[in-house]
């Protein structure tokens, strides 16, 4: 991924934060008859690996895990926030008019070997604990003990997990950086008018931006 210096993100903390945060990966894989594309939703697990470890899993029915190569390395790609920028927020198009549109957005890529595993509690143990993140905030927590214990057992025979080691960690906030700061505040001024959970996110990265820029 192309990465100008003023759009990296700061540290790998923050790549990491960015994949907890949207874990929803457009996982790509190198096949025998090209790239495959899966999108799972993984968990990170900081405390293994160099950048951590994205746990997952597949249905036994989808061929990728059968093309998994430990010669060859895939890429996970992660989307946080992202929006269009209109120049017609901007002061300098009715001072000088050279202004344009851009898409601001930010992103990590996880690059690593993948493996599959078909140990049933490795299995058991993921989903539970993929079920308790996306659960814990709510009224009602649901939790695999809801279900049936033979309906879990059958689930379990007809998946398989996925473990990708993250050897290589890129992340790229693009934030209105590059435009001047009068038509920076003027994005950030757009986006809040427009007021979606989104564009009210990139308001919040751009002003962001904008304090690590001048030192605040």
């Amino acid at each position: 991924m192309y990465v100008p210096r003023h759009h990296e993100l700061p540290g790998s903390d923050a790549a990491l934060a960015l994949i907890e945060a949207h874990p929803l990966g457009a996982w790509v894989v190198p096949g025998a008859d090209g790239l495959v594309a899966n999108h799972l939703p993984f968990l990170l697990d900081r405390s293994r690996g160099k950048f951590g470890t994205l746990l997952g899993h597949v249905s036994r029915a989808n061929p990728v895990w059968r093309q998994l190569d430990a010669s060859r390395q895939s890429i996970v790609m992660f989307q946080g926030p992202d929006a269009y920028i209109t120049p017609a927020w901007y002061p300098g198009k009715r001072e000088h008019g050279k202004v344009v549109p851009t898409w601001n957005y930010e992103v990590a890529h996880a690059h690593g070997v993948a493996r599959a595993i078909h140990d049933e509690g490795w299995l058991r143990d993921l989903l539970a604990r993929l079920t308790s993140d996306n659960e814990a905030e709510r009224p009602m927590p649901w939790s695999m003990a809801d279900a049936p214990s033979d309906f879990i057992d059958r689930l379990l025979r007809a998946v398989v997990g996925i473990e990708i080691p993250i050897d290589d960690l890129v992340g790229k906030r693009k934030a209105s950086q590059d435009e001047e700061l009068q038509d920076r505040w003027g994005t950030v001024e757009g986006l809040m008018a427009e007021g979606s959970d989104n564009a009210l996110a990139m308001a919040s990265l751009v002003r962001n931006a904008i304090g690590r820029s001048e030192g605040v």
